[in-house]
């Protein structure tokens, strides 16, 4: 398809440019956590945590049926990208979300909860 374009607007064009300029900082922050979420095995996981609260690799693991090492590839990739976080206990290490970096997908994460509710309900 050919784009054919009669009169640019300049102005609009220039004041496109100054505010993807603003925003650039945010855009590459919520690209960055919809990139890793886009994921569907670690939508999952940050789906669970959120449910949960915490959860430990080997639970999630079972849940999912997939390998502790494969959960924990994914776990690390989250928790690199600061969307979760750990604390040992014991010997036990149980991952949380990281509620402020994780506003972006909160929405996401909470409509599944209620999709999960509604079709239990029935």
């Amino acid at each position: 398809m050919k784009c054919i374009r009669v009169l640019a607007d300049v102005n609009q064009i220039k004041q496109c440019k100054e505010d993807l300029l603003r925003v650039e900082a945010q855009t590459r922050s919520i690209s960055r956590v919809l990139g890793l979420a886009g994921n569907e095995v670690r939508l999952k996981i940050l789906f669970l945590i959120h449910r949960e609260k915490s959860l430990c690799p080997c639970d999630i693991s079972d849940i999912l049926d997939m390998s502790v090492p494969a959960i924990s590839q994914h776990l690390r990739k989250l928790k690199d990208s600061g969307l979760v976080q750990d604390k040992k206990v014991g010997q036990t290490v149980f991952y949380s979300i990281v509620k402020q970096n994780t506003k972006i997908i909160e929405p996401v994460l909470n409509n599944l909860g209620k999709i999960v509710k509604k079709i239990s309900e029935k």
